[in-house]
């Protein structure tokens, strides 16, 4: 599961700066980031607590 979360978030991030780059839309990276940085530990701390840990059946 964390592994498929950072795909996800590297795909979005990618496609975010190719859009940009090829002026499809404009979006300025630094205040969407500066808005919506929160969603960050949000999201590292559910994928932490949904992913396995190794410890099944002991």
């Amino acid at each position: 599961m964390k592994g498929n979360i950072a795909a996800i978030v590297l795909i979005v991030v990618g496609v975010i700066a190719l859009g940009a780059n090829l002026d499809l839309f404009h979006v300025n990276i630094f205040v969407l980031l500066s808005t919506w940085w929160p969603l960050i530990p949000i999201a590292v701390g559910l994928a932490m607590l949904f992913s396995p840990d190794g410890r099944k059946g002991r």
